[in-house]
């Protein structure tokens, strides 16, 4: 099934936990700390690939983890580096923070590589910490933890052209004719239920085609389901819009045009201002020639001039002329561009910074940035570790707020996922 939007969920790997240990040989006395770092944790990194034209892989495929870095070892021996994970997404593939709503990346050239989420780094061995006044550290960093993310992931399709009409106007035909494309094709009522891509070859120029379905009237606002395919024409250089002159399914063809148009205006996003041929298919099936006609006549008292090709796909009708023109227009155009946004970034929280909030069983409740580090290097358990813990607490103006905040004797601080007793 065709799929172009879908949330993900990634992790970047966990860095791995610095080693405590100290060097034991035979006849080797105090050997000293030998603790070794951990390894980073793998990066989360977005590829844009040709191959893929849907989205489909991610139905049922949610979650998404790097590895983690390894652990540290005894001798000096630092811990592996966790794998990246590669994550393949068909090119003109929008990442969206979900939390934000704003743009990650926008995955427009094949081979397009993007490093989203990077891995923790891994925590320091105890041979780190040993200096002048602490020869021996009884302690150790742990490895830098990673957040999940959640991403949406949104396919606008990257073509040159675009085919835009009612269903059954002979889009699928079209693309059949001029392109390598094999839609399937049908006397339907209804709209196709996914784009339809296909290279085209023609006057020494190459270019993709891509049949953009489900445009009736009230798509924009959701009807049908025109409202999720209207986003692939947003990155077309070129619209065919492709009329039935034939009338064959009762409806009237200019009236086709305006609602159409109407609906790539409400849509916005610059869409309605993409230069547009206008295609009038099945000629062939036209008795009253005066139709044609009239309708031209309407065309011609508008502000915006268009340039009209009659063809019938069926019978392959004016297929080149309609070639030509297609080239020609083509050739005039700028060349496709990324979409023009701030790109956000996901950052670590600030290592200076901490908040201090009260939970609901009363408890004053330290986090932050400055938190996770500190955490990580402390061992609760060894005394020159939580005496530096301490210190720290006290010269950063943590515990002289803890008492401003109303910390009395025997209050209950929460520091990460320890509960202290507040002592004056």
């Amino acid at each position: 099934m065709f799929s172009d939007r879908v949330k993900i969920f990634i992790k970047a790997g966990d860095g791995g936990n610095g080693k405590t240990s100290f060097h034991t040989e035979k006849f080797v006395r105090k050997g000293g700390p030998d603790g070794g770092d951990g390894g980073n944790g793998g990066n989360i990194v977005f590829v844009a690939d040709s191959s893929m034209d849907s989205l489909a892989d991610f139905r049922y495929a949610k979650h998404f983890r790097a590895e983690n870095g390894a652990n540290g070892g005894s001798a000096n021996m630092t811990g592996k580096t966790g794998a990246d994970l590669i994550i393949k997404v068909p090119t003109g593939t929008v990442i969206i923070d979900d939390e934000t709503k704003r743009i990650v990346a926008d995955m427009l050239e094949d081979g397009t590589k993007k490093v989203i989420l990077k891995g923790g780094e891994g925590g320091k061995g105890n041979a780190r910490f040993k200096n002048s006044r602490n020869q021996a550290p009884g302690y150790s960093q742990t490895g830098q933890l990673c957040e999940e993310k959640s991403v949406w992931l949104e396919l606008k399709t990257i073509a040159d052209v675009g085919l835009v009409g009612f269903p059954n106007v002979g889009k699928s035909t079209l693309l059949s004719v001029l392109t390598n494309a094999k839609p399937k094709i049908a006397n339907y009522h209804f709209t196709t239920l996914s784009p339809n891509i296909g290279a085209c070859q023609a006057y020494n120029q190459k270019f993709v085609i891509a049949d953009i379905p489900g445009l009736i009237k009230g798509a924009s606002e959701g009807v049908g389901l025109g409202h999720y395919f209207l986003r692939h024409v947003e990155r077309t250089r070129l619209l065919l819009h492709v009329i039935d002159i034939s009338e064959s399914e009762g409806r009237d063809a200019y009236n086709d045009f305006k609602i159409v148009n109407n609906e790539l205006k409400k849509y916005g996003k610059s869409v309605s201002t993409i230069p547009q041929i206008i295609v009038l298919n099945k000629v062939d099936a036209v008795a009253d020639k005066k139709r044609i006609t009239a309708f031209k006549s309407k065309l011609g008292r508008l502000k915006t001039k268009y340039e009209v090709v009659e063809i019938s796909a069926v019978a392959r009708l004016n297929l080149e002329g309609l070639l030509k023109v297609t080239v020609s227009a083509l050739k005039k155009l700028p060349p496709k561009k990324a979409l023009d946004f701030e790109p956000f970034e996901y950052t670590r929280p600030d290592p200076n910074r901490y908040e201090i909030k009260r939970a609901d069983d009363g408890a004053f409740v330290v986090t932050g940035g400055f938190i996770d580090e500190l955490i990580r290097n402390i061992v609760l358990d060894d005394p020159t570790s939580f005496a530096y813990f301490q210190k720290v607490l006290k010269e950063k103006g943590i515990i002289k707020e803890l008492k401003r905040r109303g910390a009395s004797e025997n209050s209950t601080i929460r520091i990460g996922s320890v509960d202290f007793d507040f002592v004056e």
